[in-house]
């Protein structure tokens, strides 16, 4: 992993050097970005993607589905704290109930029942708390592996995955299993979205920072942002 990142930081550095062009005043670290993002398709390109299609091919989509939602059952943990530290006490208290009825009835949340009782399911993280709470998402950042985010997201990704039940999981075999499955599903369920994003974008890097940015500011303002000022 130490040298994979290495290898992350190597390619940033080659891409820092600036090409003259206006660049995004969300996105100072340009060059850096550009440089891990290559590295990711890079490794997205020769392990990811592949391991993913065998995944597909090899488990049926009712399968995958329910892997799906046993981990989005575990996330409706701190989905719910999320909504708590932010306030929104009717939501949080939503989430815990999915948690309850999906674990009983749902089977450890292989089966998504708290949907069918009209319990909605919520988006939250702490980067989206810390947004709620006043803190400016800072520049856009690239995180090796982990893709599109800001200084704020990352660290609210940092305490995400500092508190994600998973890491209380042992033996640690067993835990990091459940990490690479996590990981691989979700990387299944996007293979098709990836392909869309390969044929419809010029630029994939710009395509995919505008869209990530509008999202999670959409997210932190529940889908009604007011309006950015311009400059």
């Amino acid at each position: 992993m130490i040298r994979l990142v290495l290898l992350a930081f190597l390619a940033a550095l080659g891409g820092c050097a600036s090409t003259g062009e206006e660049r995004d005043p969300r996105d100072p670290l340009e060059g850096f970005n550009r440089g891990v993002y290559r590295f990711n398709e890079g490794f997205d390109d020769w392990i990811a993607k592949p391991v993913a299609r065998t995944y597909r091919k090899a488990l049926h989509q009712e399968i995958r589905s329910r892997v799906g939602n046993f981990f989005a059952n575990v996330q409706d943990i701190f989905i719910g704290v999320n909504n708590f530290l932010q306030g929104k006490l009717e939501d949080g208290v939503n989430d815990w109930a999915r948690f309850a009825f999906n674990s009983t009835f749902g089977l450890l949340g292989l089966h998504d029942v708290a949907s069918d009782m009209g319990l909605e399911k919520h988006n939250e993280d702490f980067g989206q708390t810390f947004g709620r709470w006043g803190v400016p998402p800072g520049p856009y950042l690239i995180l090796p592996f982990l893709g599109s985010s800001t200084v704020r997201d990352g660290a609210g990704t940092a305490l995400d995955y500092y508190f994600a039940p998973l890491t209380e999981v042992r033996p640690i075999e067993l835990r990091n299993t459940l990490f690479g499955l996590y990981l691989v599903n979700t990387r299944a369920d996007l293979l098709d979205a990836s392909q869309l994003l390969e044929e419809a974008a010029l630029d994939k890097y710009t395509f995919q920072r505008d869209a990530f940015l509008q999202r999670r500011r959409s997210l932190i303002y529940d889908g009604n942002p007011p309006r950015e000022k311009l400059e």
